[in-house]
């Protein structure tokens, strides 16, 4: 017998209250400020010419919103939006499925756009140069290559990893953003925004609250709001204060610079096994159980923005803030950053 999936009267699924948490246009869109000026203008001309955006790629450590900017490009162009991711994306019969089935001056999205294969990146670049599509049909001495031609689209791609990009790939997006962490008024402001979607009774001292703790990141800062008003509604008679989100905050090991169990336990190996460091991601990995790429990509940014962590030609390293951040003494041939 299938599990059936028990929802209380009235309450949205998660994936639901995901959705309605994403800013639908550029206006609601809270920060990067330079990122959206570039866009309206790039959008605005497109518009005016009835053409289709430029390819666009959108680079950023995870949850600043790069998704949310895909689709509030679709959105004021009034045209689909298309969403995939590179992983996703096996087989050149996979790109020609989509590519193919693309409306006029669709947007496509390719979330992860690093980690497609590289013999498919070869398949994109007359796509997103030419909008032509070489296929090879059948195989052998009687295989011959045809060409579909491709309906005018702007490809937008989504990476934590730039770096890891092909220049051929790379150069092919005309319209290239990099979005950085937010300041604590940006995600106070993001906050106190979702909160009133969610009909939660927060006040502008809880917003601040939960902003400080937020690692600088929209998609932690909802998240960290929705376990708060969890907590308000059961101990605190609903309404969030500042008391109140430091409470939940403490509760959920989330401590005062953002920092929740997993960040600390990454600076206390590195304080208390190796000495402050140096050490190789991958020793880091194994000691704190967790996937080399997950630190790299998840935690490593937040640390360094911090300065509770320095990478160097040898290894990861603590800093002298992260030793005074866990309350330690290093020892005195430690090498300080």
């Amino acid at each position: 017998m299938s599990e059936a999936r028990i929802q209380t009267p009235g309450a949205l699924p998660e994936d639901d209250v995901e959705r309605s948490l994403r800013p639908r246009g550029l206006d609601e869109f809270v920060g990067q400020d330079a990122v959206k000026s570039q866009l309206a203008v790039s959008l605005e001309a497109a518009a005016a010419r009835g053409e289709a955006l430029d390819h666009v790629l959108l680079a950023g450590p995870p949850g600043l919103g790069k998704t949310s900017l895909a689709q509030i490009v679709a959105s004021e162009l009034g045209v689909p939006f298309v969403q995939t991711a590179g992983p996703a994306l096996e087989r050149k019969g996979d790109v020609a499925a989509f590519l193919t089935a693309l409306e006029p001056r669709s947007v496509f999205f390719v979330d992860e756009v690093h980690r497609l294969p590289r013999a498919l990146e070869e398949t994109f670049y007359p796509a997103m140069e030419d909008r032509r599509l070489p296929i090879t049909v059948g195989q052998g001495a009687g295989a011959r290559v045809v060409t579909l031609e491709l309906p005018p689209f702007t490809m937008i791609g989504a990476t934590t990893r730039a770096g890891l990009l092909t220049t051929p790939l790379r150069d092919r997006f005309g319209i290239q953003h990099r979005l950085e962490h937010y300041g604590p008024d940006d995600l106070a402001a993001i906050v106190r925004r979702s909160a009133a979607i969610l009909g939660a009774d927060l006040d502008e001292a809880g917003a601040h609250a939960i902003a400080r703790r937020a690692r600088g990141t929209p998609r932690v800062a909802n998240r960290l709001l929705k376990r708060v008003r969890d907590y308000a509604e059961v101990r605190a008679g609903t309404r969030i204060t500042a008391e109140v989100a430091d409470a939940a905050l403490d509760l959920l090991e989330v401590d005062s610079a953002g920092l929740d169990r997993l960040d600390r336990e990454i600076l206390r190996s590195l304080c208390e096994k190796f000495g402050g460091g140096p050490v190789g991601l991958s020793t880091l990995a194994v000691a704190v159980g967790e996937e080399a790429d997950t630190i790299e990509d998840v935690y490593e940014p937040y640390l360094l923005q911090r300065g509770f962590l320095q990478r160097t030609p040898r290894g990861r390293a603590a800093t002298a803030g992260a030793w005074e951040h866990l309350g330690l003494r290093p020892p005195r041939d430690a090498a300080l950053f």
